[in-house]
């Protein structure tokens, strides 16, 4: 059975040349915009997440101070890489570091932090999975997290017995968007892809532009996801997404384009 027409081709829009929306927090000249509109693609800046400091550092500037005593750092984004490099500029001798996707191995790498664990996919079942045969039970983890951290990334360090202390590195808000200019694009069938790069842009879409709108955009056109656990959250909400191959922003950027080439 043939997919259903997308809203783009019910308007009469090419959907090869609908408009993208990127959702992460980056201004229009950011690294995925770039890359889409590289690929010749218009690009709608809805950043619907904003990325700040944490609520209250001197908790992140303590577990850092006893970074010494840690037999582990455990590393789930590249804000978090940030946060701690800031204030770390070099892991501790004789801790290990972990991350979880080679977007946040890369930012590691660029600090001179050499992660030793860097599972194949992107995901906190995936890292804990690459962890188990090589964590003590009773290893001393700390994980920087973001304000909005899913569970489960420290409840499976958990169950593999290990000590974790989880501290707020980063914190995650809701960004304003011009609502009415995104929903004349929606009402229009004119957005050919929207691109995913965390839970939290998955959640904070469907609040700004209101459950009514998020449904006719997602039933209208293309969802591409970096990485399982937005894909999950995707899911969760009732759509299907393209997983980007890579789990890179380069990676979603082309997987964007060649599915909406697939599809026009």
């Amino acid at each position: 059975m043939s997919a259903p027409a997308s809203s783009a081709a019910r308007h009469g829009v090419d959907e090869a040349h609908a408009a993208v929306v990127v959702t992460r927090d980056e201004p229009r000249d950011g690294p995925l915009s770039t890359r889409l509109r590289e690929l010749g693609l218009e690009v709608l800046s809805w950043p619907v997440v904003h990325v700040g400091p944490p609520a209250d550092p001197t908790r992140l500037d303590a577990a850092l101070s006893e970074a010494a005593t840690l037999d582990w750092i455990v590393f789930a984004s590249r804000h978090a890489v940030r946060a701690v490099t800031a204030r770390l500029p070099s892991p501790p001798k004789g801790v290990r570091v972990a991350a979880v996707g080679a977007r946040t191995a890369e930012a590691l790498r660029e600090r001179r932090w050499r992660p030793a664990i860097v599972p194949e996919q992107a995901s906190a079942a995936a890292l804990v999975a690459a962890l188990a045969p090589v964590m003590a039970r009773g290893a001393r983890v700390l994980f920087p997290a973001s304000s909005r951290a899913l569970p489960l990334l420290a409840a499976g360090l958990r169950e593999l017995g290990a000590e974790v202390h989880q501290v707020e590195a980063y914190r995650t808000d809701a960004a304003g968007l011009d609502v009415s200019a995104c929903r004349s694009w929606v009402d229009r069938g004119a957005v050919g892809a929207v691109t995913f790069t965390s839970p939290s842009c998955v959640e904070e879409l469907d609040c700004a532009l209101g459950r009514a709108h998020f449904e006719r955009l997602l039933s209208g056109c293309s969802a591409v996801t970096l990485g399982t656990t937005t894909a999950r959250a995707l899911a969760e909400h009732g759509f299907e997404s393209v997983l980007a191959q890579p789990a890179t922003l380069e990676g979603l950027a082309v997987t964007t384009y060649r599915h909406l080439r697939l599809r026009s």
